[in-house]
């Protein structure tokens, strides 16, 4: 047995390398981009042919997951949190088709919102289909929990959830790593997945069937750990429910108190679910009250209130006991505990905020240099913005964004808006967000010859989470073509201080027309041009 220093999304990443993996699909989005890269640069997976290519949007990663699982091989399916509501309709849709070979889907939340749009909670996602969700509270079981979770998936024949926050995803432990497992024989299933309502409803009815063992794996699963004080006084007790990372703070800030006091609490850390019922009813029973330590949103403190009833003390989140949004801290855990803990440093003070900007040199900068020219000249100009570096575009110097919503909103809003009679209505969407969900609202726009103006402002890559591979690289004109997109206003411009005024220009030309006109700015992005210069430098030197 190894031990390596690994990020949680590593530990996952090696974990189902490890546990038989046959092919990973995702979308890249902070926190989970580095479980597919560290895939993509695994020897094991390499020499193994283990599918890693990028997808164009998670719904196409859950479907083609789903179908590496028809075939009997195991797969992993990546995403941010908000990536599950773009997969949703597949994901939901898999739990009633059930699974051949074992599929586990990672969802990686990002509460405090680092680099998110919402705090939404992924466990939700699991309960909504009514399958296991697994969260780790550390990298060795985020390891560990891919074997497990695979296993799983295959012993009951239905799809797994494993749940991460950004705390985990981007931090480094020593995990004690096994010898890989074989990969699974290429077996197609033989039941029918085919959802028309005769099958679907026999599927659903076998799905609630399962929910009992389902049950019975949580209340005896691992990962599910009970600590009890030694306190023989119940009613002084209190009774902790640690969710995932939640254990750790828990675990830290009970350090500070003396053997005696840590006998008053007693700890039931919940890292498998559904929620393992005989344990918190357990564990009511020998405590006075009891908090919930989640982080994300309130789930689980509402499914305890359900189980005890109202008769029971619970707190947590939706009582005030825990900050209601942002991630959890050691600190806030500790408070809530009503431990004090030694203050190691004084709060910083007179810190002048940082807000993110555009890179110097990006081709983006070059783009809204022109637009704030537009808005300056037409009052009623809004720009709708999307998903991406670009975002950044609505704040100084440029502040030319109106809205920023979800992937691919840009174009959608501004048809909306342009129907409802706003003019000049223009759109900025990038490249890899617009074939991941703009083409669709391209198409409607076309359809209707809405009098919008879109910007698919193309750096050649994904350059928000790192660089990766743009899906359309180098085929924007042939799908706006494809689309139904008229020559005469389609257009490729190149993003430089110098081409400010031209493409200003066009811009001006191209609001003049009642009908869809598509500008392409292109240029590649500053920060994945210096490493494809530093490579071949390096490749040139070698050689």
């Amino acid at each position: 047995m190894e031990k390596k220093l690994l990020l949680g999304d590593e530990a996952i990443a090696l974990g189902a390398i490890h546990a038989g993996l046959s092919g990973v699909y995702a979308y890249p989005g902070t926190p989970s981009t580095e479980i597919t890269e560290f895939i993509q640069s695994n020897a094991i997976a390499r020499e193994r042919g283990i599918h890693s290519r990028w997808c164009t949007n998670e719904k196409t990663a859950m479907e083609a997951a789903l179908g590496m699982s028809y075939a009997g091989k195991r797969a992993l399916v990546c995403m941010k949190h908000v990536g599950m509501n773009v997969c949703a309709d597949a994901f939901i849709n898999s739990a009633i088709t059930g699974v051949g070979g074992g599929l586990v889907v990672l969802a990686a939340d990002d509460p405090s919102m680092h680099s998110s749009q919402n705090e939404q909670d992924s466990r939700f996602y699991g309960k909504f289909a009514l399958i296991p969700i697994f969260e780790p509270s550390n990298q060795q079981e985020a390891y560990d929990m891919m074997s497990v979770a695979f296993n799983l998936s295959e012993a009951i024949k239905e799809p797994v959830l494993l749940r991460i926050v950004t705390r985990l995803a981007h931090s480094r432990a020593g995990v004690v790593v096994n010898e890989p497992r074989e990969q699974n024989p290429l077996q197609p299933s033989t039941d029918q997945w085919v959802l028309l309502p005769g099958i679907a409803k026999r599927k659903y009815a076998a799905l609630l069937e399962k929910q009992d063992e389902m049950l019975l794996s949580s209340n005896k699963s691992q990962f599910n750990i009970s600590e009890y004080g030694t306190s023989t006084e119940k009613a002084k007790k209190t009774g902790i429910v640690a969710c995932g990372i939640g254990y750790n703070y828990v675990k830290e800030a009970l350090s500070h108190l003396s053997a005696e006091e840590q006998s008053l609490y007693n700890i039931e850390k919940v890292s498998q679910y559904p929620l393992p019922e005989q344990r918190i009813q357990m564990l009511a029973k020998e405590s006075g009250r009891i908090l919930v330590v989640e982080d994300g949103q309130p789930v689980v403190e509402q499914d305890i209130k359900g189980i005890l009833g109202t008769g029971y003390m619970v707190t947590g989140r939706l009582t005030g006991a825990l900050p209601r949004t942002g991630e959890l801290t050691p600190d806030s855990v500790a408070a809530a505990l009503g431990v004090e803990t030694p203050q190691v440093m004084s709060p910083a003070k007179n810190l002048a905020a940082r807000p993110p900007q555009l890179c110097q040199g990006c081709g983006h900068r070059d783009v809204y240099g022109a637009l704030v020219k537009i808005i300056e000249e037409y009052p009623d100009a809004r720009v709708f913005g999307d998903i991406g570096c670009y975002t950044l575009g609505a704040l100084p110097p440029f502040k030319a964004l109106a809205s920023c919503v979800d992937m691919g909103a840009s174009i959608t809003m501004a048809k909306g808006a342009a129907d409802a009679g706003l003019r000049p209505a223009i759109a900025v969407i990038g490249d890899s967000t617009f074939t991941h969900s703009g083409m669709t609202g391209l198409l409607d726009a076309i359809n209707e010859n809405a009098a919008i103006t879109v910007i698919i402002s193309d750096n050649l890559t994904t350059g928000m989470t790192g660089g990766q591979d743009s899906a359309g690289l180098n085929k924007y004109e042939a799908i706006c073509l494809g689309l139904g997109m008229d020559p005469a206003h389609l257009h490729v411009v190149t993003p430089l201080p110098k081409n400010i005024p031209d493409i200003a220009q066009l811009i001006r030309d191209e609001i003049a027309y009642e009908g869809v006109s598509v500008i392409i700015p292109r240029r590649e992005c500053i920060q994945t041009a210096s490493r494809h210069a530093r490579e071949k430098a390096k490749a040139k030197k070698e050689a």
